[in-house]
């Protein structure tokens, strides 16, 4: 189970709640409910689905991962992330495919988070998520081309194959559609951010762009009719799951819930920063889980916690996850209220929306922070993700980034550095312990970093040539860890002294390494009576016990 349960989260959340916190949330969570408005129905779109099941998402979502989530922040609902993801999708199984990988997703989120291994997710460098996410934003604005110009081109296994494809002529731009695209871009680029956080600039481009083409009656593709139900006429059913075709959801799924979490939890950490409170991962993971195992079945699509919604409502007073839940009803409220506008709606107005979302959501300051230090590993690693992103299947993409994010690790830690010493008697005299200072055949090199695979190489070449060594003492207060090739290294150099007739001992070894070091055998192997708490120590005694090369 979590570490923390949530009856103590609600606890912790709830003590002291009052009237004048409520309307706070009140007031926070309506007005997160006008921002995750005209982004459900663009993302429901962006989806392959439809503006209704963006809405039904956004719904669900904020009822139950808001009731469940492992911290008061945290909105959730469909995402542009999610929205580039579940297009490929689309277009390979049909709904039934997002529903179904959706589901089994959900499922595997809720694993990770009752089997408690939320803090893995976390071992994605910045680098490879940064990439991903302009990746991502590449996708969703190349997607969006079609309804901004108003026109159907055909269809691509890629977004690079579909941005090639619009050189290729063969369609006449809709200019209509255009400026009604035009219309929202520009009122979200240039209304002042004092005054949308009163009134958000998205809602107001797509208020306007919808009053100019209902007023003129342009002949514009539009959202079309919003269902006045929660329960959408399309949506997943257990006798319409394709059992015999499961193998073939098993990437989708993975790469699902690899965003799905990689991006709640992203949510959660920009959302701490800001608050002060810490996001309770493996809450959060059950909570993504449940939510996305019954969305299906309602009709939407996979959600994610979503940091645009939620910094809204931090910044809007927000205190407890009832602004989730304050916007799950307001989201509801304008189903039955407000379906007759949102039908009439142009593609072209939300191809605006998602168009400034996505380069709004490109991590900006981390690009320029890479790329202006000129961290090159960092730009090799978000290059190859933003690349792989777009130009192959985002399942591929996850896998590489996955890669990436090793290679990327190994690299940082795989260091080891090794410093052979000769002993220095003047010091040790300095500090008061007695020594003849005649053997020298004694050395001492200080090890720091972790003794695994990757660094085992490091570690035979430095000790390649012994020489005429006695004694050989391994300082090893900077080795965090070893692994079974850093035992079998150690190993094998104790061999190769105890055949010339010298002794390898061990100063100050870290109580992890330690601890392996006797599960190995190899503390029973050498001996205890090897092992010291200091080098000096060790230099005393491997004197004090003769050397053959002195003799």
């Amino acid at each position: 189970m979590p570490r923390r349960s949530l009856a103590r989260l609600y606890k912790d959340e709830f003590t002291g709640y009052s009237l004048a916190k409520f309307q706070q949330d009140l007031l926070a969570g309506l007005t997160v409910a006008a921002v995750a408005l005209p982004l459900a129905l663009a993302f429901g779109v962006a989806s392959g689905a439809t503006a209704a099941a963006g809405l039904v998402t956004a719904i669900v979502a904020g009822f139950v991962m808001g009731f469940l989530s492992g911290a008061p922040y945290q909105i959730s609902g469909p995402t542009g992330a999610m929205s580039a993801v579940l297009i490929v999708l689309a277009n390979r199984y049909g709904l039934e495919g997002i529903w179904v990988a959706g589901l089994f997703s959900g499922l595997l989120l809720l694993l990770i988070g009752l089997m408690r291994l939320g803090r893995f997710i976390a071992f994605i460098p910045s680098a490879v998520i940064s990439g991903f996410t302009s990746g991502i934003a590449l996708i969703i604005f190349i997607g969006q081309i079609d309804n901004f110009l108003g026109v159907k081109t055909e269809a691509a296994e890629t977004a690079a194959q579909k941005l090639f494809g619009y050189f290729h002529g063969g369609f006449a731009p809709n200019l209509q559609a255009v400026i009604i695209g035009l219309l929202v871009i520009g009122t979200m680029v240039f209304w002042p951010p004092k005054w949308n956080a009163r009134f958000p600039a998205s809602l107001l481009g797509i208020i306007l762009a919808t009053l100019l083409s209902s007023t003129l009656n342009w002949s514009v593709a539009t959202i079309g009719e919003i269902p006045r139900t929660l329960f959408l006429a399309d949506r997943l059913s257990l006798t319409h799951i394709p059992w015999t075709n499961l193998p073939d959801f098993i990437a989708p799924t993975l790469t699902i819930t690899a965003l799905g979490a990689v991006e709640s939890l992203l949510c959660g950490a920009v959302a701490s920063n800001m608050t002060g409170i810490r996001l309770q991962a493996n809450q959060e993971l059950i909570a993504q889980g449940v939510g996305n195992m019954l969305i299906p079945f309602f009709g939407g699509v996979p959600a994610t916690a979503a940091i645009a919604r939620s910094s809204v409502g931090i910044k809007s007073g927000g205190q407890t996850r009832l602004v989730s839940i304050v916007h799950a009803v307001g989201l509801l409220l304008s189903m039955f209220l407000l379906a007759p506008f949102m039908a009439r709606i142009p593609l072209a107005a939300l191809a605006g929306v998602l168009m400034v979302t996505a380069v709004r959501m490109n991590e900006w300051d981390a690009i320029r922070f890479i790329f202006g230090k000129r961290f090159k590993t960092d730009m090799i690693a978000f290059t190859i993700t933003m690349l792989a992103t777009i130009t192959l299947d985002l399942t591929q993409a996850i896998l590489i980034g996955s890669f990436l994010a090793g290679a990327v690790f190994l690299n940082k830690i795989a260091t080891l550095d090794i410093e052979v010493q000769e002993v220095d008697v003047e010091r040790l005299r300095q500090k008061g312990i007695e020594t003849s200072g005649k053997c020298r055949h004694v050395k001492v090199a200080f090890l720091t970093g972790p003794l695994f695979f990757a660094a085992v190489g490091q570690f035979n070449e430095a000790f390649q040539n012994l020489g005429d060594t006695h004694a050989l003492i391994l300082s090893m207060r900077g080795v965090p860890l070893i692994d079974t090739a850093g035992l079998e290294a150690i190993h094998r150099l104790d061999e190769r002294l105890e055949k010339q007739g010298g002794t390898l001992m061990f100063a100050g070894v870290h109580e992890n390494a330690c601890a392996m070091m006797k599960r190995g055998g190899l503390v029973e192997h050498i001996g205890e009576e090897n092992f010291f708490w200091s080098s000096d120590q060790a230099i005393v005694e491997a004197e004090r016990r003769g050397c053959k090369f002195c003799s």
